[in-house]
């Protein structure tokens, strides 16, 4: 059977190849998994679902529910919330699957479905093929009292609200007059409860892009499109700006000048609150291979180790589950904070950094400064052979341009994990030397592995 399982669930155009037939199937298949891998003795296995602003969440939510309370799963909905959210009610409620409805930062036309372990954390390869394997198999059905009970859970967002406020050490606004932060909530899950926990916790909030109607989430806001948050920084006389993206799991910052703090300044600058409260897990953060090389050595001239990994949150996520690590995060803005969260928050990112703010009574922009970045250039070969990356001629060619850098830069040769193409990224000492060596190398690459 083919995958349906990308690298964060199920994802694809709503009614489209996401249909609710199939969204019902994975519901019973799910169900029927969850039953398989558990003692359900006396009770009935429990569930949660939500979902973000997309109209197409809505059909989508009441299939994957059907299918779960057909197959004797009783579930709480809670409505429309972010999804590290879902990941907290599904540990704080004892839940034994969570359910996110949500397509993160795509457009409106997609969706995608995420299932949740006991616990909140990301469903591992091995049941998530057991779930495809059931997709369509002849089962028996419960009924009669055995079938799941569906109803409301009325006060998610307050809840919510409240766990995120709880892991600061205090009110934001303690220290005298509060920081005014614009928030840009993509039109997406965060629109609620992003503009309440940031004023719960002491801040003076300017709210952008939390109109939802259905069909706007990440349509020109959010953390893909960050101009609008920058004009509302400089007009506002904020002190910073915040974006998160659809399902608000990640988030990018704007200093009070209107220039971009990304993810990996923004790891930086609590990397270096934790090391600094005697709370940063053996002194380490866990990064991936796109780090840009100014973290990498803002971090080691700080004391402070940095280990790699593949490129996604879930191969950070479980480096730091096996490492006993407590920060880890991407360039692109999801970043674990494992002493408070099972996966990336963007709201609880954002408070953080505006309480080492707060604490320490600097800018955002001084306290991003402690990166330095070095130029980066990304060049997509596409139409070739992405297996044959160790090929001899190609290999010498990039170790000969990592030679030419030394100190100055370095070079990562990446394949698409979903497209017959390989990424050249290239950091540098200036823009010019990055392309440079970049377009070097994807010539190198279209010459040796061009597909026949």
């Amino acid at each position: 059977m083919t995958r349906i399982f990308g690298t964060d669930g199920v994802r694809g155009l709503a009614n489209g190849p996401l249909t609710a037939e199939l969204a019902l199937d994975l519901g019973v298949a799910a169900a029927r998994v969850l039953v398989d891998h558990g003692d359900y003795t006396g009770r009935r296995p429990l569930a949660v679902v939500g979902r973000d602003t997309r109209i197409s969440g809505q059909f989508l939510e009441h299939a994957v529910v059907a299918g779960l309370a057909s197959a004797g799963v009783d579930v709480l909905r809670l409505r429309v919330l972010p999804t590290p959210g879902v990941a907290y009610f599904t540990d704080a409620l004892g839940a034994d699957v969570g359910v996110v409805i949500s397509a993160s930062h795509n457009a409106m036309p997609d969706n995608g479905i995420k299932f949740l372990a006991h616990g909140g954390v990301k469903l591992d390869d091995a049941l998530e093929r057991e779930i495809e394997a059931r997709l369509g198999e002849d089962w028996d059905r419960p009924t009669g009292a055995d079938v799941g009970r569906v109803r409301p859970y009325a006060p998610t967002v307050e809840e919510y609200a409240a766990h995120l406020v709880r892991t600061l050490d205090g009110r934001l606004d303690q220290r005298g007059t509060p920081l005014r932060v614009v928030l840009d909530c993509a039109h997406g899950a965060a629109s609620e409860v992003g503009p309440r926990v940031f004023a719960d916790a002491g801040l003076e909030v300017v709210t952008i892009g939390a109109e939802p109607d259905g069909l706007n989430i990440n349509d020109g806001y959010g953390s893909t499109h960050l101009d609008r948050l920058r004009r509302a920084v400089v007009d506002h006389g904020a002190h910073a700006g915040f974006a998160v993206d659809g399902d608000a799991d990640r988030c990018l910052a704007v200093d009070a000048t209107g220039a971009v703090v990304d993810g990996d300044q923004i790891l930086a600058v609590l990397a270096l609150a934790l090391r600094d409260s005697g709370r940063l897990a053996d002194d380490t953060v866990v990064a991936t291979v796109m780090s840009n090389l100014g973290f990498v050595r803002a971090m080691e001239g700080a004391g402070i180790t940095v280990r790699q990994t593949a490129v996604g949150d879930r191969y950070v996520l479980e480096d730091m589950r096996a490492g006993g690590f407590n920060l880890g995060g991407e360039q692109s803005g999801h970043v674990i904070m494992r002493d408070h969260a099972t996966t990336g928050d963007g709201l609880l990112t954002a408070l953080h950094v505006l309480q080492r703010m707060t604490a320490t009574g600097r800018s955002l922009r001084d306290l991003a400064s402690v990166v330095t970045r070095f130029p980066q250039v990304l060049v997509n070969v596409p139409d070739v052979d992405k297996a044959r990356c160790d090929d001899p001629e190609l290999v010498a060619a990039v170790q000969a341009e990592e030679s030419a850098l030394g100190e100055t830069g370095r070079v990562l040769l990446r394949p698409s994990g979903t497209e017959s193409l390989v990424r050249v990224m290239v950091e540098a000492a200036t823009p010019e030397a990055a392309q440079g060596v970049a377009d070097r190398l994807a010539g190198v690459v279209r010459a040796r592995l061009a597909l026949a």
